[in-house]
């Protein structure tokens, strides 16, 4: 462990939460079909008035997707936690911040990717056109991971403690908007015929603020939680 290279180190946890994920297919997939089935519930309900399913598109895809990724977020350390491997993770002489953000990664892989790449097929329910798909595909690239990030934070400040689940919403979400409103108004923008660069500018800073910070502050919130 102490030859681990940062790089390595950080491989080595996204690989291992990669492999014990497999062994829970179905958290997985819970995830990716919740998201699937509230994005598609909008256009049964609202009928198929095209010019409507365009306009609230942006919006139903990035609130489902900022749904479907709390599902998952109780669970990013709570295993850790519970068989002792956090524990030991604090102890090893490695950068905890470097364990946290394999970890973040790893649930990105599990659970942000996956709506990734399905967002598109969505997205032909509600008339998209395809500049606004592949706006849509970046603008989730870009704001997924944060999500996961912000998450981390909520899941590392309430691990251990009962009704968890509900707490990480109630801290998650509020932090969560900007997110939300500059991944929505990415799509939007194509839609108007106007610059989709700033809002996509502006999702890519706050991941590059998100990169930075939350790995750190995530691995603070670990070791007052183990306190």
């Amino acid at each position: 462990m102490n030859k681990l290279s940062l790089p390595g180190l950080l491989l080595l946890v996204i690989k291992r939460d990669l492999l014990l994920a497999m062994r829970r297919r179905a958290d997985v997939l819970t995830t990716l079909v919740f998201f699937v089935m509230v994005v598609s519930l909008f256009p049964l309900g609202i009928g198929p008035e095209q010019e409507i399913l365009r306009k609230i598109a942006p919006g139903v895809v990035w609130v489902a997707a900022l749904l479907a990724s709390m599902l998952s977020l109780g669970r990013m350390f709570s295993a850790d936690y519970l068989d002792g491997t956090l524990e030991q993770m604090l102890l090893v002489p490695q950068s905890l911040s470097m364990l946290v953000l394999g970890k973040i990664a790893a649930h990105w892989m599990l659970s942000g990717l996956p709506l990734v790449l399905i967002a598109p097929a969505l997205g032909l329910q509600f008339d998209m056109s395809a500049q606004a798909l592949w706006v849509l595909i970046a603008a989730l690239l870009l704001g997924t991971p944060v999500l996961s990030m912000i998450g981390a934070i909520g899941a590392a400040l309430t691990l251990g403690l009962r009704g968890g689940g509900v707490l990480v919403s109630l801290l998650v979400l509020p932090l969560c908007i900007p997110v939300l409103i500059f991944g929505a108004g990415a799509v939007e923008a194509v839609s108007s015929g106007m610059s989709v660069i700033s809002h996509l500018s502006l999702l890519g800073a706050i991941l590059m603020l998100s990169l930075v910070f939350t790995p750190w502050v995530t691995a603070q919130a670990l070791r007052i939680s183990m306190e």
